[in-house]
């Protein structure tokens, strides 16, 4: 079994407040969730308007499954223009570790 995670830490555009955050933050989480069948959740910086750190993972059978999505959402993450990525921190897990 692996398990994958990647942790994107972002910058959210013009955004002055936490209720402005969340009308940003809520549609990314949902179409990762719809478009990649993954776990998601905003993990970080939950008391800043302009910045929050957002959690992915996925577990399969195939180690090369988990990176091609892993490399799938960051792309994605990276492409939205109401955001900008600031930094993404991935690990990838063997149940044998």
């Amino acid at each position: 079994m692996w398990i994958g995670s990647i942790e994107f830490d972002i910058l959210l555009g013009d955004v002055h407040s936490l209720k402005g955050k969340r009308s940003v933050v809520r549609p990314i989480l949902a179409d990762l969730r719809r478009s990649f069948e993954v776990s998601v959740a905003e993990v970080g910086h939950q008391d800043l308007h302009r910045r929050a750190i957002v959690g992915v993972g996925l577990v399969s059978g195939d180690r090369q499954h988990v990176v091609d999505v892993l490399d799938r959402v960051e792309r994605h993450v990276a492409s939205r223009p109401e955001i900008e990525l600031l930094s993404a921190r991935r690990r990838l897990l063997d149940s044998e570790d």
